[in-house]
């Protein structure tokens, strides 16, 4: 089996925001990301498929379908958005970094199956250099 990746960057805004608690019980949980007046990241996703390569190409799968798959079905959709008013499969969930993983996934094992033969093997989505999700379905 041998395991591809490729990596993607967007930027986008969000907040951190339970509407069941009290302001006081948002900012103590969530700190400054629970911010009214949102705040951003510079987001990096990197999505891996694994695979066994083609006889004919020696591609697991073909990188740039890959690419042009996540934008279209995820930079696209978030890039310079709000992703807790601009982005509908984010609606009513908590936009974290964990949820969003979870979404991108549930978009890729759809879509993939379209383009490759390839199985989805993880989602690492970087927040910050320092905070990242890794999902495995």
């Amino acid at each position: 089996m041998v395991y591809v990746s490729r990596q993607e960057h967007f930027n986008a805004a969000h907040k951190l925001h339970n509407p069941n608690w009290s302001e006081e019980r948002n900012r103590e949980v969530f700190g400054p990301c629970a911010n009214a007046n949102w705040h951003g990241h510079n987001y990096d996703l990197i999505v891996t498929v694994k695979g066994h390569p083609d006889p004919e190409t020696g591609f697991v799968i073909d990188l740039k379908a890959l690419s042009n798959l996540i934008k279209r079905h995820i930079t696209d959709a978030v890039d310079h958005k709000n992703l807790n008013l601009d982005v509908p499969f984010m609606q009513g969930k908590m936009a974290s970094t964990e949820n969003l993983a979870i979404a991108f996934w549930e978009i890729i094992v759809r879509e993939l199956p379209a383009i490759s033969t390839a199985q989805l093997h993880g989602i690492k989505l970087y927040e910050t250099p320092r905070n990242f999700v890794e999902f495995y379905g």
